[in-house]
């Protein structure tokens, strides 16, 4: 087994002992091979639904390194990255990802992570999505940009 993979499913592993959430793991590598940062699940442990092991591991990794920009390491985690994991990976330019379990194997277990998916094709109704008030908060965006706002 590859030594990183081994590290995220220790992680997960701990989490489950513990009780700190669902069976997942994850591990921040840089390009040498120094693990910088590592997440098992928490959303048990902190009531934070965000608080997925890749998540977590990405949070910790920005801390040590005093940055938002990952675009240097390497994400392995223990299972394919749901959508909110895969959006915070993408936000933290992180480039390469390897992954043990399927989305289909977590769904077989009882995660829902397919139902997101299929909300984001708009294949489903999860949640009721309406615009309002448009106008008075592109005001906050033109301001931001006016202030030359960094992107990242």
């Amino acid at each position: 087994m590859n030594t990183y993979m081994q590290k995220a499913k220790e992680n997960a592993d701990f989490g489950i002992l513990n009780g700190e959430g669902g069976p997942f793991g994850a591990v921040i590598v840089d390009k040498t091979g120094n693990i910088i940062a590592n997440g098992n699940n928490k959303v048990l442990k902190e009531k934070d639904p965000t608080a997925h092991a890749e998540i977590v591991a990405i949070r910790e990794a920005c801390k040590i390194l005093n940055t938002n920009d990952l675009s240097e390491y390497i994400l392995y985690t223990s299972c394919e990255p749901c959508p909110m994991c895969l959006s915070a990976i993408i936000w933290a330019n992180i480039k390469k990802v390897y992954f043990g379990c399927t989305k289909n194997d977590a769904a077989n277990i009882g995660f829902r992570d397919n139902d997101i998916y299929e909300f984001i094709k708009g294949n489903n109704h999860l949640i009721d999505l309406e615009q309002l008030d448009r106008n008075e908060c592109l005001e906050i965006m033109e301001k931001y940009q006016r202030n030359a706002g960094k992107i990242y």
